[in-house]
């Protein structure tokens, strides 16, 4: 690891490490991040540093901006979820370049980070996959316990319809109760409807 990743990481981390929500293994945000950098490596074994830097910081600082204070529904879930992203990008590129790379390196984390060539772009799909399945790591229990099984199940459909099947089969190996493992299970089987 250079020492511009090094400091982009470092910097990552501490700025998640402020995130109020917790998991068992600390602040929710910094948990995901250096789980995303995991699955990142697996996925990606030679991936660039701007990939790496948007992986770690897929939800940097996502707490400041709550989701209770957009409207309820579908299109308010995806104005927060934009706005989100658009606020991770920002506040990611900042930290690009205050570790010293160059001004290309910040733009196509901030590129990565907004998704936008999802579909075509295998950097961006690594991102998703790291993503989905760090959701599938550190959320996908507790949404269980909130939701119907028939909504649960549509969830989590939707997660893996963003997923490479490569991701879906990582998917597999994360340590789930078998209720999970039921849902995921019958949420593929959609997929193949």
């Amino acid at each position: 690891m250079t020492d511009q990743l090094a400091a982009a990481f470092d910097a990552i981390d501490a700025a998640n490490g402020e995130d109020p929500n917790q998991h068992a293994d600390g602040p929710l945000a910094q948990v995901q991040g250096i789980r995303a950098t995991y699955w990142t490596t697996i996925l990606a074994p030679d991936a660039g540093d701007a990939l790496r830097i948007a992986t770690r910081a897929h939800h940097l600082r996502r707490w400041e901006l709550q989701r209770a204070d957009y409207p309820e529904g579908r299109a308010g879930y995806l104005k927060w979820r934009l706005e989100n992203k658009k606020h991770q990008a920002e506040a990611a590129a900042q930290i690009v370049r205050a570790a010293g790379y160059h001004d290309l390196t910040a733009e196509r984390t901030t590129t990565l980070l907004l998704r936008r060539d999802l579909g075509t772009d295998a950097e961006t799909q690594v991102l998703e996959d790291a993503a989905c399945l760090v959701f599938l790591e550190t959320q996908y229990e507790p949404l269980l316990e909130r939701l119907s099984h028939e909504k649960a199940v549509g969830a989590v459909a939707k997660t893996l319809k963003k997923m490479s099947p490569e991701a879906i089969e990582l998917s597999g190996s994360i340590e789930m109760s078998d209720d999970a493992v039921n849902v995921l299970k019958e949420a593929a089987a959609t997929l193949q409807q």
